[in-house]
């Protein structure tokens, strides 16, 4: 008895010994201030993945820009010096110019996950930065270009630049300087605040939601219509770090972020209408183009950035083969008739 007890022990120590093991643990960072709503999202998307994956996978979250720079996050994913991160794809256009296709699209995630928009961008972010694309978050989020003083327009309705220090990043600048001729000053979202109690800049272009989480809105004063572009924010991991990774580790992963691909849609156009109207209630102004000219605003930011990704795209060995299929897949051109 005292053998066969040994020997079940020991075959108990190995099976508890492997379950212990069996838990896989994936390290990430997020780009932006915890306190911004849109971390705030990976957070509960983080939350949700650690609940569904306990016994499987866990997800350890090590910091924001602090831990590792905004911009240098996606290189990190890429080299495998943190697995998960959460950014803005315009952050690392340079190495995926078809991330593109999301920031001039009128579409949400869940309408491109359904018709293989993201299964087509996740095959690209693997061939050229060795990353698995898990998800569009939070889409769905437009932007609006903000000011601190009234803004001017010229006898024919167009937006005056003139003089306008416009802050500027990777996500818009091919629409403010190419459309607009606006000379930008590129600033990390975590400086703008000072830039702006400064006057270092007096404009930014800026999703509509969030102005309050960020403090922005103590300077800004006019939100300037219509609105344009979507958020582009993606949750990419490290390739061999996800091919590493059990099938049970990954269906969790993947189910729980198509499932947040919906719930923070729903979830952010709540919030951008509460606060809008924070916002109005405190005195926010809102000056609207027309006409003509509203319209040659909208299709130069589409335009103009469908341009930047074809220019990328044409320098890279792969060149244009995705070019109008991205297109096809992340815009609808019916919704602008």
């Amino acid at each position: 008895m005292t053998i066969a007890y040994t020997k079940w022990a020991a075959i108990g120590a190995v099976i508890l010994g492997t379950s212990a093991r069996a838990e896989e643990t994936i390290t990430a960072v997020h780009a932006f201030p915890e306190t911004l709503i849109y971390t705030q999202s990976f957070l509960s998307f983080v939350e949700k993945v650690n609940a569904a994956g306990e016994g499987v996978v866990q997800i350890e979250v090590r910091g924001g820009p602090e831990a590792i720079g905004m911009f240098q996050q996606p290189d990190a994913a890429r080299d495998g010096i943190v697995d998960m991160v959460y950014t803005a794809s315009s952050f690392y256009g340079g190495t995926v110019p078809e991330k593109d296709a999301m920031v001039a699209s009128n579409l949400t995630a869940v309408e491109a996950r359904e018709n293989g928009g993201i299964d087509l961008i996740d095959q690209i972010h693997q061939e050229k930065m060795g990353v698995k694309y898990l998800g569009w978050f939070d889409s769905g989020v437009t932007y609006n270009l903000w000011t601190r003083n009234e803004p001017s327009f010229d006898a024919d309705g167009n937006l005056e630049v003139e003089g306008l220090k416009l802050r500027g990043n990777a996500v818009y600048n091919a629409f403010f300087t190419n459309y607009l001729g606006a000379q930008v000053i590129d600033l990390p979202t975590g400086d703008v605040y000072a830039a702006l109690q400064r006057g270092v800049v007096d404009a930014t272009g800026w999703t509509q939601i969030g102005l309050i989480d960020l403090k922005w809105n103590e300077f800004l004063n006019y939100r300037i219509e219509p609105n344009f572009f979507s958020t582009d924010l993606a949750v990419i991991i490290n390739l061999d770090a996800w091919n590493g990774l059990s099938d049970g580790a990954k269906q969790v992963l993947q189910d729980v972020a198509i499932q947040h691909e919906k719930d923070s849609v729903a979830a952010l156009q709540t919030k951008r209408n509460e606060d809008f109207a924070a916002l109005e209630e405190a005195g926010m102004q809102v000056v609207s183009l027309q006409g003509e000219a509203k319209a040659n605003y909208l299709a130069a930011a589409r335009e103009k950035t469908w341009e930047r990704m074809r220019e990328q795209m044409e320098a890279h060995p792969s060149g244009l083969g995705n070019y109008d299929q991205l297109i096809e897949l992340f815009y609808d051109s019916a919704r602008d008739q």
